[in-house]
């Protein structure tokens, strides 16, 4: 028995000295859009007007240095129902590393039994028949599996980077959440800035209309110019509900994203008539900067990482387990449990080994594609990354640029308009004519409006694909 028992600890040992971890060790592959130097270097749009190399700042909505803003944003992290459902899975995620973390330890059960039979005699080898009487069992069982191959490592591994991939997603939805509530204030304060510039024309041309019809009842002018003017009023009135829907929905909109139902945001007076406007360039960084700081990055990177460890855990369900297990108790009659008589334990290793067959090499061959398309997957996800910002740093330097071209041409208007005004207060052209120069003012104006409002949301886009908004200085 002894040496029994010396050959069972000699193999015990053997076992634990000879542990291996299979499958491949996770490291960003070589290979991987990521490492590429075209893509950590500087953005093809980062020396454009309006941009500058700085890093992008934690809460960059606080540029604009609009405390309503501010409040709004500081609303929405907390109480979004999108922040709340990843914040869910978060905590579900670290959940399930603590119940992988719990393989790797011992495992311990009690069991309680208590019962009145009649146990078969021949069980016993005996012909009579046994009486009927009260039986019973308690007992505890320790369990530890030895992780040879690194089944459970492997595991671990693969839920430890879900739970970051998890942490990543959260992280993205505050960055969506943040630029969405600065989007949705800034369309309902550009909405309200080009209903004004269009009540403003509106205003003028019904002048027009009150000039032409006076000229007609005077004799000096003809009803068809009375109905043309009309018709362009009318034409001018009808795009008012267009920019007081958008003004709504942008404020419905914010409701959502802040947490509330559309009525209870419409009590709160929140109202705008011009864009929020940031007074410097936009910090943009570089491509290496912006790969370390998207969440969509690092989570595709994560689930890379979890989909590798898989392949370990595929393949150590090839091989044997062995668990160590342990048990003592009591089972007999139960007015006699407690008593030497009834003791039992056992001490001892239990191997099993399911010999592998086809299906079980598939899982392998399967744990390796899901790895080969979470690289490509996280390929895809950097190229997208450097895609949207390449494409709104386009977006918003061309819009500049078109900014100002509008700016030129109102200042030219003005000055046009001012002139009118003098030379008619001079008796030296008709009203018609100053009114045609302020009714040109006003259009360019309006033009002018449009493109601050598309320059605003231009910005925002550029924040959003630049990733920030998720660090610990927002959280708090």
């Amino acid at each position: 028995m002894k040496r029994l028992s010396a050959l069972v600890s000699l193999a015990l040992l053997g076992g634990l000295t000879a542990c291996t971890t299979v499958g491949p060790d996770y490291r960003v592959p070589d290979n991987a859009l990521v490492r590429a130097p075209s893509a950590n270097g500087a953005f093809i749009g980062g020396n454009g007007a309006g941009v500058s190399l700085d890093p992008v700042p934690a809460g960059w909505w606080r540029l604009y240095r609009d405390p309503v803003l501010d409040q709004l944003v500081s609303q929405a992290l907390e109480a979004n129902t999108s922040i709340r459902i990843a914040s869910a899975n978060l905590r579900r995620a670290m959940a399930v590393v603590t119940e992988v973390d719990a393989e790797r330890g011992p495992h311990a059960g009690v069991t309680l039994a208590a019962k009145r039979a009649r146990e078969s005699g021949e069980t016993f080898l005996l012909e009579e028949k046994l009486p009927v009487l009260n039986e019973g069992d308690a007992g505890i069982q320790i369990a530890y599996q030895i992780d040879l191959f690194g089944k459970l490592a492997r595991a671990e591994e693969s839920a430890h980077a879900s739970a970051e991939a998890s942490e990543a997603a959260f992280d993205l939805a505050r960055v969506s959440v943040a630029a969405e509530t600065v989007r949705s204030y800034v369309q309902m304060c550009s909405a309200g800035h080009e209903l004004a510039a269009a009540q403003h024309v509106l205003d003028l041309q019904n002048r027009s209309v009150d000039v032409a019809r006076r000229l007609a009842d005077a004799g000096r002018g003809r009803i068809t110019d009375v109905l043309r003017a009309r018709s362009q009023a009318d034409t001018l009135r009808a795009t008012l509900p267009r920019f007081q829907a958008e003004k709504d929905a942008a404020r419905y909109r914010l409701a959502v994203m802040v947490g509330k139902p559309p009525q209870q945001l419409q009590d709160t007076r929140i109202d705008c008539q011009t864009e929020p406007r940031i007074q410097q360039s936009i910090p943009v960084g570089d491509g290496a900067a912006l790969l370390k700081r998207r969440p969509d990055v690092r989570e595709a990177e994560r689930q890379l990482a979890a989909a590798t460890a898989r392949i370990g855990v595929a393949t150590a369900a090839l091989y044997p387990s062995i668990i160590i297990g342990a048990s003592a108790g009591y089972s007999g009659i139960l007015e006699h449990l407690g008593e030497g008589r009834t003791e039992r334990f056992g001490l001892g290793p239990l191997i099993s080994w399911t010999i592998p067959d086809s299906g079980a090499r598939a899982r392998v061959k399967i744990a390796k594609t899901d790895a080969e398309a979470a690289l490509a997957r996280f390929d895809g996800v950097v190229l997208n990354a450097l895609r949207e910002t390449e494409t709104a740093l386009s977006f918003y330097s061309r819009n500049l640029q078109r900014h100002a071209d509008l700016q030129a041409a109102r200042d030219e208007a003005r000055e046009a308009a001012e002139q009118n005004r003098r030379l008619y207060q001079a008796g030296r052209v008709p009203y018609l004519s100053s009114l045609d120069a302020e009714r040109t003012l006003a259009n360019t104006e309006a033009s002018l409006a449009s493109a601050e409002s598309q320059l605003a949301v231009d910005q925002v886009n550029l924040f959003l694909a630049l990733g920030g908004g998720w660090e610990s200085e927002a959280k708090q």
